[in-house]
C-alpha cells in the first residue's frame, strides 16, 4: 500500500498522552491523547482528544479543526466566544489566545501549520 495516502484512524497507531502545563489549568484534569500522523518541515496532521477541564492557550501556529465528537467551548480574550462541536470546521490563526474548555470529552482532526 502506498505511504503517499491513508486513512488517520486511532487503529494500530501508539497515541501521545499528556496534560496541559499545570500553570494554565484553569479547571478539572483534561487528559489529551494525541494519534500524530504527519510531522515535516512544520506540518503536522492527526487525531486530538481531550477529556473535560479548561485551561489557557496562546496559538503562535495556525491549525485547521474537524471536530468528530464532544464539545469544546473556547473564549478568547477579545471577548469572541466560539462553541465547537460535531460537524465544526475551525481555523484558528496565530495570535489568537484564551480559554479552551472540553465541557463533552472531544475528538477532532487537525492540520498545524509553524
Amino acid at each position: 500500500m502506498s505511504d503517499l495516502i491513508f486513512r488517520m484512524t486511532q487503529d494500530g497507531v501508539d497515541p501521545d498522552v499528556s496534560r496541559p502545563d499545570p500553570a494554565n489549568v484553569v479547571k478539572g484534569d483534561p487528559v489529551h491523547t494525541t494519534w500524530n500522523f504527519e510531522d515535516r518541515n512544520g506540518l503536522y496532521a492527526g487525531l486530538w482528544q481531550s477529556t473535560p477541564g479548561a485551561w489557557r492557550f496562546d496559538y503562535s501556529e495556525w491549525e485547521y479543526i474537524r471536530v468528530h465528537s464532544g464539545r469544546s467551548v473556547l473564549t478568547c480574550d477579545d471577548g469572541t466566544v466560539i462553541e465547537m462541536k460535531a460537524g465544526d470546521s475551525v481555523v484558528i490563526r496565530p495570535g489568537l489566545s484564551g480559554v479552551w474548555e472540553v465541557t463533552e470529552t472531544m475528538l477532532k482532526d487537525y492540520v498545524i501549520l509553524e
